[in-house]
Formats: structure tokens, sequence, C-alpha cells
């Protein structure tokens, strides 16, 4: 069984791996891997790549915070990632006074760094673990596998467990099931903000250029990580030091040419490129048209508020760019699965399965039982967006929400009083978080568009009859927006949430009547309760068996045509991947070519002063107009070259990703992807995927010119 998945599995034409796709293991590379990368232009060995005996580029590539990737770049703890990896941190620190996030922020001395709370987490080595987890769930069916396999994987995560040393074990599951991965890492604590641009150099083109190419966007920040005297991972603390890693990246002057070599390091989110038609058909039809609509409405009302006053701009600036972020993702992706015809594509290709299934009991029920479990699920599926999205998008509804636990605490039985005032320590400093982050103008339209949203397009038998009832009766027609306007203003303005003295004497004499009635809570729990009820059951029961389907798919796929020239890969999943490719120029459409690097002239060319979206610092106007570029330079174009796209396989996760040359140096960090490609979580575009990166030379010259941070610069190991 091991050695089967190590060598890795063949597939037939359409589960193929085309030019550049691929997100691979760094310890699985085959030799077939590896010599294509050779032949797109590597110059470095596998042991060079991946090694736990001595350092390697692995060592260098990190998890920044809880969902990015990001590179130490110096012997003292250097790390690079993205401006909008870095974003909420750079916010956080910021004031009206002290506005990091608007003027940008340097370190020029240690002393000078800011506390994160962040933490960085290194990999220490991959394990295939696939005959361990098989030998605990062999025989058993989709519902008690899918309930002992958490079980499995803290048996074999906490043999390697070393809390003393913030070490930890993570299975992941790989090829929907057919083979499990052992990842161990390191932890790192003590995290500190070390420099960032301004928001108009770190987010230029704001939602516009969002997912787009041309782009010109210095989408960059620094941190360093810190640690004990004797390089073990520590929370914060003054007598910490920088941690002197076991490899770091050396940065490149030299720049690239069209076609030269990419690679590409990281930690992308999620795939699923192994989708069946069924769930392109949910994707298309309902998932992705729901979010889309929902999260229109909240970006909406929360831009309005925000070009207002600049304090509500920082309090909601993460939030608005992270729900902005896929709003655009959602919408792009439905209009490429349905241009290129994948759901088209994926049907073709489970016919072929069906015909060989045949007579095979272990697979020719697969796609019936897939269609089944689809029909069973798809009549909930807006409901469930919709309280998701919809009713908890609202941020007062979705604190409110979380009070569940302290109602629980204080009715159920066997519950003692130390469990009461535990729920409410934990909710207190939520809501310390939330009223921090609170916008109430835009939230009130929020909760009241939503709500009425979700009475106009979730089926009515699914909806809590008693919640709209009582809203009918108290404040006006179901069918008119005054109605849900009025109500949101009481809810707002009722509840104990947002009134510090009634939260205090709630708090001080908590009883579940009190909270019962209070109105934020009763919106709340109405619906969350409501999905509990009726369709959380229905969700997970959905998901398990899909899970099984997908693993006995998979598996049937690969026995169906296991001498396939081409190697499957296996979904993204936030492990460590290696991918390759080449700095790359392309075609979108008919008559229209886009070159594979961009220049200051283009920052010069959208530059609109104060425009929200692409207005610039007047010290960066005046430096590029001198044309004042310093070793910064593109000798081949005798210009600054702000950012670039390759052909890498990338996806979220990614973002702080380093790219590489062909000897391993940093020429750029991956931010983006492009609109002709957003259909790239379920398929691959061989032709038109292209992965947006800001060019490193750009990085460092706003660092040096724009931020005066020699200090910096004079940390690197730069190649010329």
């Amino acid at each position: 069984m091991k050695k089967f998945f190590i060598a890795l599995i063949f597939c037939f034409s359409l589960f193929k791996a085309s030019a550049d796709e691929g997100m691979w293991l760094p310890m699985l590379l085959g030799q077939q891997v590896y010599d294509n990368m050779v032949k797109h232009g590597l110059k470095l060995t596998k042991e060079q790549l991946y090694s736990i005996n001595k350092p390697s580029i692995k060592d260098a590539v990190i998890i920044f915070g809880g969902g990015c990737t990001g590179e130490i770049v110096s012997n003292r703890g250097l790390i690079f990632t993205n401006h909008h990896c870095g974003y909420g941190v750079i916010a956080g620190a910021s004031t009206v006074e002290h506005n990091y996030l608007k003027d940008g922020f340097y370190a020029y001395t240690k002393d000078q760094e800011i506390k994160s709370g962040l933490t960085v987490t290194f990999l220490l080595r991959i394990e295939d673990v696939t005959d361990q987890v098989e030998k605990e769930l062999k025989g058993l069916n989709y519902e008690e596998r899918a309930k002992k396999t958490p079980e499995v994987y803290k048996q074999i995560t906490d043999k390697v467990a070393d809390s003393a040393n913030s070490i930890i074990g993570k299975v992941y599951s790989m090829f929907k099931g057919n083979q499990y991965i052992m990842y161990v890492y390191q932890i790192y604590k003590d995290i500190r903000l070390v420099g960032a641009p301004p928001e108009s150099v770190g987010k230029f083109g704001g939602d516009t250029d969002n997912w787009e190419w041309p782009r010109h966007t210095g989408d960059y920040s620094i941190f360093r990580v810190y640690a004990t005297k004797t390089g073990k991972p520590a929370t914060y603390s003054v007598d910490n030091v920088p941690l002197k890693p076991k490899y770091f990246l050396p940065v490149s002057l030299k720049g690239y040419s069209d076609g030269s070599y990419a690679m590409i390091y990281g930690y992308p989110g999620s795939t699923n490129r192994y989708e069946t038609s069924y769930g392109i058909k949910l994707k298309n039809e309902i998932d992705n048209p729901s979010l889309v609509h929902l999260r229109d409405i909240r970006l909406k009302d929360m831009y309005a508020e925000m070009i207002k006053d600049p304090a509500v701009k920082l309090k909601l600036a993460e939030n608005y760019s992270s729900v902005a972020n896929y709003y655009k993702f959602y919408d792009g992706e439905t209009k490429q699965l349905k241009k290129y015809h994948v759901y088209e594509n994926k049907q073709a290709a489970e016919a072929k399965f069906a015909a060989w299934a045949k007579g095979k009991p272990e697979y020719e029920n697969v796609l019936s039982d897939y269609e089944k479990n689809y029909a069973a699920w798809t009549p909930y599926a807006k409901e469930r967006v919709y309280t998701i999205e919809g009713i908890l998008g609202s941020s007062l509804a979705g604190y409110a929400s979380s009070l569940m636990a302290v109602e629980r605490a204080l009715v159920q039985q066997g519950k003692t009083q130390a469990d009461v005032n535990k729920a409410l320590d934990a909710a207190n400093e939520q809501r310390k978080t939330f009223l921090t982050e609170e916008d109430q103008p835009s939230d009130r339209k929020i909760m009241a568009a939503t709500a009425m949203m979700f009475y106009t397009d979730v089926d009515k038998s699914q909806q809590p009859t008693d919640f709209y009832n009582n809203l009918k009766q108290k404040f006006g027609p179901l069918d008119d927006d005054a109605t849900y306007k009025k109500w949101a203003n009481y809810v707002f303005d009722s509840t104990m949430i947002l009134d510090s003295a009634k939260w205090a004497a709630f708090v001080a004499h908590p009883d579940a009547v009190t909270l019962q009635n209070d109105p934020a809570y009763a919106y709340a729990s109405a619906f969350v309760q409501n999905y509990l009820l009726k369709y959380s059951k229905l969700y997970s029961d959905f998901v398990a068996k899909n899970n099984e389907l997908g693993r006995l798919y998979l598996k049937g796929i690969m026995e169906m045509d296991p001498v396939a020239a081409k190697k499957m890969y296996p979904d993204a999943n936030f492990s460590m991947r290696v991918s390759y490719g080449n700095v790359k120029s392309y075609n979108p459409r008919d008559a229209v070519h886009y070159d594979y690097e961009t220049t200051e002239k283009g920052i010069l060319e959208k530059y609109i002063p104060g425009d929200y979206e692409f207005d610039l610092p007047a010290k960066e106007i005046e430096l590029l107009k001198k044309r004042d570029f310093g070793q910064y330079i593109d000798k081949k174009r005798n210009d600054l070259v702000t950012d670039f796209i390759t052909t890498n396989d990338i996806t979220g996760g990614n973002s702080g990703s380093p790219v590489m040359d062909a000897n391993g140096n940093l020429i750029g960090l991956a931010f983006d992807g492009n609109y002709e490609a957003l259909s790239h979580k379920i398929q691959f575009d061989k032709d038109l995927n292209r992965t947006i990166c800001v060019d490193i030379r750009y990085v460092l010259w706003c660092v040096d010119k724009l931020g005066g941070a020699k200090n910096i610069i004079n940390e690197l190991k730069l190649v010329r």
C-alpha cells in the first residue's frame, strides 16, 4: 500500500496533470516530476528542495498566521509575506493619530517592532501514515469511518507531539482518503511587525484590480520571528531574540525574462479538482450565486460608511477586505466554469467511469449514489448559505449567536456555576473584540437587508416561522424593506450587547430568560436553531457520504488506468506544496496580448489623486517621476518593474508564497490569480492560468526609497 501510493498513481485523460499544473508534495517528488522541473529550468537537486538532514528550501517557507504563507529572508528571522496577510495586524496597530494602515510603517531598530499576536509554523518533516490509518479504518462504513478518523489521527499525532518545544503533528487526507500524510510542525509565537507600505501601495487598485491583470500592487508586509536565546519557541518576551533559522532565501536583483523558470512553495488552501458534475451543478446554480448576492449587500453597506470617516475605515478594513476578496472570486468562478463547459466535461469523464465500473460491485453504484446524495441535500443548500452568509453576516448577529454557549451553560442539566462563569468569561472577551470592530450604521443596514433576503429567497417551509410572524405583527408587512429597517433599529437600540450597563447587570446576575428575550440573541438563535434542528444533520450526512463516495470514485479511477502517462497530484488542503512553471505572457482573448511584467509607468497611468483605490503617496509620485530607482532598476527595460505573472498552479493560502528562480533565489511574492482562470479550484487551465506576483525589486524599492528602511535591506543576502 505505502509503496503504491508514494510512487503515486496514474490516471486517464481528464485527470492528467497538464503542463505546469500540479501542487506537489515536496517529499514525494517522483523522478518524472523532478525531471520535468529540470526541463523547465530548475538548477537545484532534490535534497536542496526538501531534506530532513540538511537545510533546504522547505525550512525557509512558513505558515504565516492562520491562512497565508511567508518566507524567511535573513539569518535574523526576517519574514516577507503579503500586505493582505498582515492587514489585520497593521490595522490593529493603527490609530487615527498613528495610522500605519494609511501611512505605512517601518521599524528602524528592533525595539520599534510591534507585537502582533500571530504565530508562524515551520515544517520539520513529512511522513506517510497511510498504512497506520487504513489499519484502523478497515471494514468501516462511511458513518463509522467519519466518526473514527479523528481518533485515529490523534493516536498518530500524539506520538510526535512535544508541548515543551511547540511541536505538533497533523494528518492530511490525500486523494479523498486514499492516502494519509502526517506533517510535523514547530510553532513560534512571538512574531513582530517590522514593516508595511502605505495601504495605497499595498492595496493599489483595490477591488477594481482584484483578480485582474495587468496589476501594479505592492502587496507585501514584513515581520520577524523571535525565540528564546536557545532558539526555542516562546510567547512574547523582551528577553526573546530574533530566530536564527535553519535556512533563509537569498533575494535576487537579477530579474527574469519571458519564459524564465519560476517555482513556488507554500500552503495552498483548498482545491477540488476531482469534483463531480453533481458538485459543479450545485455550485453553479445555488452556492455561488447565493454567496455573491449576499456579499454584495454587505460590501455596499460597509463601503458607504468607510468612505465617510477614516476611523470607520480602520474599524471595518479587515472585515471588508475579507468579504470583498472572495465576493469577486465566487462570481468569476461560476462564469468561468460555465464558459469552459466544466460541467459537461465532468459528465463525459463520469460516463467513461460508469462504462468501466459496470459489473464491478465496489464501483458500479458510485455515480448513482452520488446523484442520490446530492438530490437529498440540494433542496436545503440555499438555507444553509443564507444562514451563514446572510443572517450571520451581520456582525451583531454573529456575536449574538456565540452567546448560545452561555444559554447552554444556564439551562442544560449537569452544568455548574463554574461552567456558567467560564462561558461568561469567554463571552466577555469576545464582546470586547466585537465592540472594537462594530460599526452600527452599516450593520443596521446589513441586518435589515439580510433578514429580508432570507424571507424573500429561501423556501418558506425552511424558515423560522415564529420569528417572521412576530416581525409582521410588531413592525409591518414582510415584503416591505421599511419593516426590516424599523425592526433592525429596534434590535440595535434595545439589545444589552450594545449597552454596557445592561450587559454588566446580566453578567452579574445571569439568567436564561433575560438572554432569550434579548432581541439580538432571539434573532440570531432563531435562525441558528432552525438550521441546527432541521438541517445540520442532513448536511453532515451529505458531507460524510460524499467523502466516502469521493474516496471510492478516485480509487476506481486509479485502478481504471494505473499506467497512464501523467501522474495525479492531491488536492490542496493547506499542506506544503511546490509548483513549478515559467514567467509567461498570455493572450486572454482575440487580439489581446498581456505582457509578463508591469512597470512604474502603469502606476502613474492609473494614479487618481484622492481616489479610494488608485491614490498614491505624494513621495512615491515624486520618486517615480524622478526615476530614482537605484539598484532596483530592471536593466533590460531600464525601468522599475512592479508585478509579473507566471504559469504556476496555486490557490488561496499561497498568498505571500515565495516565487523563486532556477537557483532558489527570491524574485517575488505570489498574491493573486487572474480572472480568466477563476475556475482553477475545480479545473486548471493550461493556457490561461496565471499567478500574479509582486516583483521583489519593487518591494525593496518601496522599503528603501519610499520607506527609508535601509536597515532592512542591509539584512538581506542580495544576489546581483
